[in-house]
């Protein structure tokens, strides 16, 4: 019995861990099974009882689930014949998840159900290690058939018992199962503390297969929420061990994730390295085909054609050539999805036969019961129909999607398939019945929010290809002709909310919601939401206590796009300064003079834009009329949103600050000479705490925001904004300190709002070169961080500048009744008209966004 107890243990421990390794790229992850390698046995039905566990162990592991099957079958009815029960629950156990690789879910649930109710009627009770076990394969099954919370709560057991049994790699391996099922449920942020605390634990035993899958699950929740280089550096990590233990199976899909990563990290060419070394040490035909289409979607992605046209018949041919399974199905629908997000796949393969292919897909969707795969392949299979003009076949197709999709309640599918009935509408210039599909749509993917990290990465809802144009073109619908008050309100509404979507797509996460309306904050301001159609510019103003008012200009997107890029570009001092007041006054007449000629700014002291596009990377207040800048009117504040910030004007009487900076080179950046100068003069026009060069270090950041009363923090030191998350960052005396760490630690005052930073100013910051959502960082920055405001710059200005920009505006933010986007105001108007630094170059980098009272 001790030799049995020894290799059941054993085999639990590599069966039952999970991984979410399988490269299926639409599905939220399936887990798989894991076996160490060793060489299988030739069976045969005179094999010896005590041997049966280990042969069905060895056709596991060698992906023969079927001759498993037949082995265990065996061992269970012989040892029920010989009154075995504790072995009989066992092998039950095991047939069971050989029964799971094959999709046989009823039997599968049968053995297990079977297994459970062998070991409740045990007398003397079945030993606490037996139960671990069978409950881990329980917890497996579960979480293959969907149902994750159940499974958590299987391994949550087993884990009790596995301890109670005093083993503590099993009780780890439950650990790692309990993780997969937070991330299958959404707890990415739960999961990762998990698997964080558990690699600690692993990192103290020797190396093991149970290591490597622990390494493993964690780098892969650093893949999905977003934390690629922490990804990459624990899959390497679990590579090397994987090496060195050479017996383990999980190589290439470890490798096939390290290309993942890689791609995430925009190093296509260690992607390519990762997913080549996947195909040739994977297995089986299964880890091959996956790492091929990892390959294949690389060159895609690249717009390498040339080299992806050669492989698409060679993976068509494989996958035709699967049997069904929960794998296959999804390599045939990400392979579809990625020649269907062409703009013409057929030079690729012919349309028919990708149509071929799902059709087939569909069919085996439904003959091993995979509803969610059906879905998928219905909705894929739906848009090659309306590449082809084939629009009533699109619209069957894609109705059925739906309406599965609906039953699942699953609103990936529901989003997707939802848009393209509402375009199959449009198409058919049924505007209703468009508006209604796309408004579905919409609230799916509301419904999703942060979640939609939760859907895989691949096909994740590349946030440019699958989200945003759901919204705009939804409120594209609904502005056609002369558009009602309702109509203005869910396209403002619609704006606001994509506002918020596209700061969770950066965060990989859900940002805060603050529901008080930008339009009741301030009676003498006016929010403009300046929206870029396809085929237009649209602008809705609203005001406090009046309707809201509606401007068009027809000009296409691409016209829009490239006037602003000039425009951009034209701000640099030693361009042509006629160019740049004519593309001004071009931007103006847009954005402005319609609502100046119709009165709508009477009575209004600022204006708030809540900008959209490329409009975030133009400085607004630096907008020509032909005499005068905007900011000579008007003081001007950006907001991301109506639902992303809380009113609340500065305590002029007691404003105390923490003033940081460094003027020194450092970490390969520059020296900022007169960044010490603007440290010293704030520090004396307002009572703070004073970090320069040495002193300003990320600790002693953290301990003076902690533990002080400051309202205003103020930092003069290199800093980036980006689109992608990880290269947003701010340079400290001993490294960078990335967005995400900024925001914590500026919210780090025991979670009291009524202690929030009431400003935030960033004076020697730049947008990432070339980086056209480059802004997104500074917003996120500014939703994230709490500070109801935050003053930061588009563009390194010239340090002196911005030393004389910053001190004028603490002077004018103590006088009595002075808004923060007003004295932001005197203080540029100032430079304007009193100084060298006249021309925008050097103001109109300064941004206000948030609170502007």
């Amino acid at each position: 019995m001790n030799f049995q107890i020894k290799n059941r243990r054993w085999l639990y421990i590599s069966l039952s861990i999970l991984s979410l390794c399988l490269a299926v790229t639409i599905t939220p992850a399936r887990a798989s099974v894991q076996l160490p390698t060793t060489s299988t046995l030739n069976v045969s039905a005179s094999t010896q009882p005590t041997n049966w566990l280990e042969q069905g162990r060895n056709l596991y592991r060698s992906g023969r689930f079927a001759e498993a099957v037949t082995i265990w079958q065996t061992a269970v009815q012989n040892y029920h014949s010989q009154g075995d029960r504790t072995n009989e629950a066992l092998s039950l156990s095991y047939l069971s998840l050989a029964q799971q690789e094959l999709n046989q879910w009823e039997a599968a649930s049968q053995s297990i159900e079977q297994s459970v109710k062998l070991l409740q009627t045990m007398a003397p009770p079945a030993d606490a290690i037996l139960w671990a076990q069978v409950l881990n394969t329980r917890g497996n099954l579960q979480l293959h058939t969907g149902k994750a919370e159940i499974a958590l709560e299987s391994w949550q057991q087993a884990q009790k018992y596995y301890e109670q049994a005093g083993d503590q790699l099993g009780s780890l391996g439950s650990q790692i199962n309990s993780a997969q099922a937070l991330q299958s449920l959404g707890f990415y942020r739960r999961s990762k503390q998990q698997l964080e605390a558990l690699t600690q634990k692993l990192g103290a035993m020797p190396d093991s297969e149970v290591k490597v899958s622990g390494l493993r699950s964690l780098g892969l929740a650093l893949q999905t929420i977003g934390d690629s280089g922490r990804s990459q550096q624990v899959l390497e990590q679990c590579l090397a061990i994987a090496r060195k233990l050479e017996t383990t199976p999980h190589l290439s899909s470890i490798l096939l994730n390290l290309g993942k990563t890689a791609v995430d990290l925009q190093d296509p060419q260690a992607a390519l390295d990762y997913f080549e070394q996947a195909e040739q040490v994977a297995t089986n035909p299964g880890d091959r085909l996956q790492a091929s289409l990892g390959h294949f979607k690389l060159l895609l992605d690249y717009d390498k054609l040339e080299l992806a046209t050669p492989l698409a018949p060679q993976l068509l041919q494989q996958l035709t050539e699967l049997p069904p399974s929960h794998t296959s199905l999804y390599a045939a629908i990400n392979f579809v999805a990625s020649v269907n997000r062409l703009s013409n796949p057929d030079q690729i393969l012919p349309l028919k036969d990708l149509a071929q292919l799902m059709a087939s897909t569909v069919k085996s969707a439904q003959q091993i019961q995979d509803a969610q795969a059906e879905a998928y392949a219905l909705h894929q299979w739906g848009k090659l129909y309306r590449r082809t003009q084939q629009l009533s076949q699109a619209q069957e197709l894609t109705q059925k999607s739906l309406n599965i999709a609906r039953q699942l309640q699953a609103d990936d599918i529901i989003a997707q398939s939802a848009w393209q009935v509402g375009q199959l509408y449009k198409q058919q210039s049924d505007r209703p019945q468009a508006i209604s599909a796309y408004t579905e749509a919409v609230k799916a993917l509301k419904s999703l929010r942060g979640d939609l990290v939760a859907v895989n990465p691949d096909v994740q809802f590349s946030f440019r290809e699958s989200v945003e144009p759901v919204y705009r073109e939804l409120v594209s619908l609904l502005l056609d002709g002369q558009p009602s008050q309702d109509a203005l309100m869910e396209a403002r509404d619609l704006i606001e909310a994509l506002q918020v979507a596209e700061l969770d797509n950066f965060f990989r996460e859900a940002c805060l919601d603050r529901a008080q309306q930008i339009d009741q904050v301030d009676p003498n301001a006016t929010v403009v939401y300046p929206i870029i159609l396809s085929d237009r510019l649209a602008v809705i103003l609203s005001k406090t206590g009046q309707p809201l008012r509606y401007y068009v200009t027809q000009k296409s997107q691409a016209d829009i796009e490239q006037t602003l890029d000039k425009l951009l570009v034209s701000l640099n001092p030693v361009s042509d300064s006629k160019e740049r007041d004519r593309l001004s006054e071009e931007v103006y007449s847009w954005l402005i003079r319609p609502a100046e000629i119709d009165r709508a700014f009477q009575d209004s002291k600022t204006l708030v834009f809540v900008l959209d596009g490329r409009l975030r990377n133009i400085p607004i207040a630096a907008l020509y009329d032909g005499k005068q800048y905007l900011i000579e009117k008007y003081a001007v504040a950006l907001s991301p949103g109506m639902q992303l910030m809380t009113a609340r004007s500065l305590q002029k009487n007691r404003i105390d600050a923490i003033v940081g900076g460094i003027s020194e080179s450092r970490n390969g950046f520059s020296a900022l000479p007169a960044v010490e100068s603007e440290v010293k003069q704030i520090s004396k026009a307002v009572p703070s705490s004073m970090l320069l060069n040495q002193q300003f270090t990320n600790q002693a950041l953290a301990n003076s925001v902690k533990f002080s009363s400051a309202d205003v923090v103020h930092l003069a030191t290199h800093g980036q904004f980006s689109s992608r998350l990880e290269d947003t960052f701010l340079l400290t005396w001993d490294g960078q300190v990335n967005v995400k760490e900024l925001s914590e630690l500026l919210k780090n005052r025991t979670g009291d709002s009524s202690k929030a930073i009431e400003l935030l100013v960033l004076s020697a910051c730049d947008t990432a070169a070339g980086d056209d959502r480059a802004v997104l960082g500074l917003a996120g920055l500014a939703v994230k961080s709490g500070a109801r405001s935050t003053i930061a710059t588009l563009w390194p200005v010239k340090d002196k500048a911005a030393e004389m920009l910053m001190t004028r505006f603490y002077e004018q933010l103590r006088k009595p009744k002075m808004t923060k986007a007003e004295a932001l105001r005197q203080a540029q108007i100032n430079l304007i008209r009193q100084t060298d630094f006249h021309d925008p170059f050097f103001w109109s980098a300064f941004v206000l966004v948030g609170n502007w009272l």
